[in-house]
């Protein structure tokens, strides 16, 4: 199992001893009994998952001492922006709010202004009639994106070559992006979602491994991948091809799905998560990652950051009395159930066939950045 096999090299430094709950051991073998046999029942499947993952909840309260969101108000706020009925969550909204709680300096209102404005000119593009189908409107979308002119006062979104990864968090917010109008792979699809919302189209989120990207439901009904980091279309296959997904995590409905409005919601709060894991907050971050398992169980990221943090919150609790048998008796069965949680965590999302990016996948991805911009600068 390639992530428990890293989690424990990252608690052989702190000398962690994890103990797990029989029931949730059990679950585990069940899962990964299922995936070695190949004899996947997909009912047997999710009822699994959605045992583990409704515990998140619960195992979040039953570890932690004082968990800072409880008396977050910022949390409070996400928690219910999510929990709105579906056809009410405004995407843009939720992402000017999470922008906001990453970096105090963002003007929300700027931001909504600015989409309104993108939307309104888009708008004005649209050929005149009602017989004008749903697949016109979002190509102009893309344009008012894409191509230079008065709609994005001649300066149009473009991926952004010299950083294609996002190095800082700061570099995925969309403020950023209407800024220097230079993006990512997760600025960009989540623009286009958020202008489509605001134009009535039907579009969404959708998740590959390390990769957002948006659907666009065309006018026979089928769903369409849009790949706007290079304002084209990609198909399912050619994702689980250059990308090597593994066929288990496709039968588990890891990537690729077309996701509801509250689960695009949910993607779009993920750099929080990333936010308050680079800043050391486990215990935010798993209040954080709780409520999206509770939505949206099968988001195999936040069951990776909800590793990590039970592993920052032992750390920080307990690295600093050496050896388990150091830890106070009065905190060892905290310690304990810590440690059983990140065997858990980790052990799913192994057992649901997430396979990590290997060095292979990330230099050819970075090579194809290179050819790109080579092509761009005409060498």
């Amino acid at each position: 199992m390639v992530v428990v096999a890293a989690c424990v090299a990252i608690l052989a430094s702190s000398s962690v001893v994890c103990a797990q709950d029989e029931q949730d051991l059990q679950d585990i073998q069940r899962l990964s009994a299922l995936q070695q046999s190949g004899n996947q029942n997909p009912r047997t499947l999710n009822d699994l998952l959605m045992r583990i993952s409704s515990k998140a909840v619960a195992d979040t309260r039953r570890a932690l001492i004082a968990d800072p969101g409880e008396k977050d108000g910022n949390l409070a706020l996400v928690q219910s922006m999510l929990n709105q009925p579906e056809d009410t969550i405004d995407l843009a909204k939720v992402e000017v709010i999470v922008e906001h709680m990453i970096d105090p300096d963002v003007n929300q209102a700027d931001t909504l202004r600015q989409l309104d404005a993108l939307a309104a000119s888009t708008r004005a593009r649209f050929p005149q009639g009602e017989a004008t189908d749903t697949e016109e409107k979002g190509l102009v979308l893309l344009s008012t994106m894409k191509d230079p002119g008065p709609w994005n006062d001649n300066r149009p979104f473009r991926y952004d070559l010299d950083n294609p990864l996002g190095t800082n968090i700061t570099d995925k917010l969309l403020s950023h992006f209407l800024a220097t109008r230079l993006g990512n792979c997760v600025s960009m699809p989540v623009m286009f979602a958020i202008l489509g919302q605001r134009l009535g189209l039907p579009v969404t989120l959708s998740t590959a491994p390390m990769h957002e990207f948006a659907k666009f439901k065309k006018d026979n009904g089928q769903w369409q991948n849009i790949e706007v980091t290079s304002y084209g279309t990609i198909s399912d296959l050619h994702y689980q091809q250059q990308m090597a997904i593994p066929p288990l995590a496709m039968q588990n409905k890891l990537w690729l799905q077309t996701l509801t409005r509250r689960q695009a919601a949910l993607v779009m709060v993920g750099p929080l998560v990333e936010f308050y894991d680079s800043t050391n907050q486990p215990e935010r971050q798993l209040t954080l990652t709780a409520w999206i398992l509770h939505y949206y169980p099968q988001d195999v990221s936040a069951l990776i950051y909800r590793g990590k943090a039970f592993v920052q919150l032992y750390k920080k609790r307990y690295e600093k009395y050496g050896l388990p048998r150091n830890i106070p008796p009065a905190m060892q069965a905290e310690a304990q159930e810590i440690g059983s949680s990140i065997n858990e965590t980790f052990a799913t999302v192994d057992a649901l066939g997430w396979v990590g990016e290997t060095p292979e996948h990330k230099a050819e991805y970075l090579k194809s950045i290179q050819d790109r911009k080579a092509s761009q600068q005409g060498g």
